[in-house]
């Protein structure tokens, strides 16, 4: 008999709060400079508690255009339009103005990175909650200020939330539901710096489609001092992961962080490159202190390895220019246990679609692993996700078969987390390990950035 004294955990992937809301808040938008795509993705759906008039604060210039053009998509695609409203004002006091203004009650900070916290510091000065993209933090002084404005939230009422998206992944769900369970995952191992515990790796791509478009990248999104290294920049949905999976719902604190090594490396695109992501055929002059060569030399990849409460953890992003015909983002997890290792490959043999695997490992009775698996996903995982199964591909060896309904893509995890944001707001409130964590996240990525140029 299987006692399943593991933590299941709900879709929302949330804890309880005590406040009970009395009443739904009507939350009023107020999108600042933006200047990356992922601005817009929060308005690719509509919501209940969300005004439809959205205020837009920015610098004149193709980030607002390109924007509203995303915006204007989306209310005109035949399928299940939306009906937004944008009100736009481009002066170049639109900061100043949106914070003597106030139409809203919720800030969308979605652009160049070198201006991020600083943004969200201003806002919640000002008594608004934010909702931000990653990264919030692209450096140690920005992260002393993150910090700061944390505090000036917390004593104000209001919340700071950045946008992980990657959460709402449904391999990635089950794989951490899956290592709640001790029945079949065990304890989660120590590991070494050879063979961490945890492993994040992901892999993207400068030129890609969204919402069926090509992506047009801002040409400062190349500027690692305007968007951030990718150690600080990617890095950040990877860390969050192994904090929320090997850690569920418990607060990490940076006193449970051990820094072991860190680098960082290019990626490097011709100018032919450059003008199919930007629309640009000259690099402006901010870039040519990375330009060699005629080649832009830009460093947006890089590695992490930490210890996370003892447990070793790696994480590593690599940016290519882009994807061969029919693949793109690719995405790599382990987590390793006594008794299970749980895999997520995104490879040929998967056609390049996140899969997960589970692997029995240190069993003598691989029959009685596979029994109590098979119990454990008709009596839980198959309740909560109807239509999820088993299939062994070896002795030790099973792929969770997953329905394409559940495979709703990166675009739509933005409504999720916008769906998860609009009820703390609701509830006036974020579950208490969600502010530490955020804070411990952007002390490591800093913290590893500094490493990196440190050692070299």
């Amino acid at each position: 008999m299987i006692v399943f004294s593991g933590l299941i955990l709900s879709l929302s992937g949330c804890v309880g709060t005590d406040k009970k809301p009395s009443h739904t808040q009507k939350v009023i938008l107020m999108t600042l400079d933006p200047g990356h795509f992922h601005a817009a993705l929060v308005q690719k759906s509509m919501y209940d508690q969300v005004d439809s008039t959205v205020f837009v604060y920015g610098p004149k210039g193709q980030d607002v255009k390109d924007h509203l053009k995303r915006i204007e998509g989306f209310n005109s695609r035949e399928e299940n339009p939306t009906s937004w409203i944008e009100k736009v004002y481009t002066g170049s006091d639109y900061l100043d103005k949106m914070i003597e203004e106030k139409p809203g009650n919720v800030v969308i900070v979605s652009g160049n990175n070198s201006r991020k916290t600083k943004y969200i510091k201003r806002a919640v000065d000002a008594g608004l909650n934010v909702f931000a993209d990653k990264p919030m933090a692209i450096n140690e002084a920005d992260f002393m200020l993150l910090e700061e404005a944390f505090n000036i939230a917390d004593e104000k009422g209001v919340l700071i939330y950045d946008i992980m998206t990657e959460r709402f992944e449904i391999t990635t769900r089950l794989q951490r539901e899956l290592s709640t369970i001790p029945a079949i995952f065990g304890e989660l191992q120590t590991g070494s710096e050879e063979e961490p515990a945890l492993t994040k790796v992901s892999v993207h791509h400068f030129f890609k489609y969204v919402s069926g478009n090509p992506l047009k990248r801002p040409a400062w999104y190349f500027d690692t001092k305007q968007q951030g290294e990718g150690i600080v920049d990617v890095t950040t949905h990877l860390v969050d992961l192994i904090l929320w999976e090997a850690f569920p719902e418990k607060t990490v604190n940076r006193e449970n962080i051990e820094l072991i090594s860190a680098c960082r490396w290019t990626t490097d695109l011709s100018i032919d490159m450059f003008e199919k992501v930007t629309g640009m055929n000259t690099f402006p002059d901010y870039l040519y202190k990375d330009v060699s060569n005629d080649t832009l030399r830009v460093y947006s990849n890089g590695e992490i390895i930490f210890k996370v409460n003892g447990k070793y953890a790696k994480v590593s992003v690599q940016w290519n220019y882009q994807a061969p015909e029919g693949t793109g983002d690719t995405h790599f997890s382990t987590m390793n246990g006594s008794k299970s290792r749980l895999i997520i490959r995104q490879g040929i043999e998967e056609d390049f679609k996140p899969t997960l695997y589970v692997e029995s490992v240190g069993f003598d009775n691989t029959d009685s692993f596979e029994s109590d698996l098979s119990i454990i996903f008709e009596k839980i995982i198959s309740i909560e996700y109807p239509g999820v199964k088993l299939v062994k591909l070896a002795e030790n060896l099973w792929k969770v078969d997953i329905p394409e309904e559940y495979k709703v893509g990166h675009e739509a995890h933005f409504g999720q987390v916008t769906e998860n944001y609009l009820r703390y707001l609701n509830e006036e409130n974020l579950p208490e390990w969600e502010v530490p964590n955020m804070i411990t996240k952007y002390f490591i990525t800093t913290q590893a950035l500094k490493l990196a140029k440190d050692i070299e």
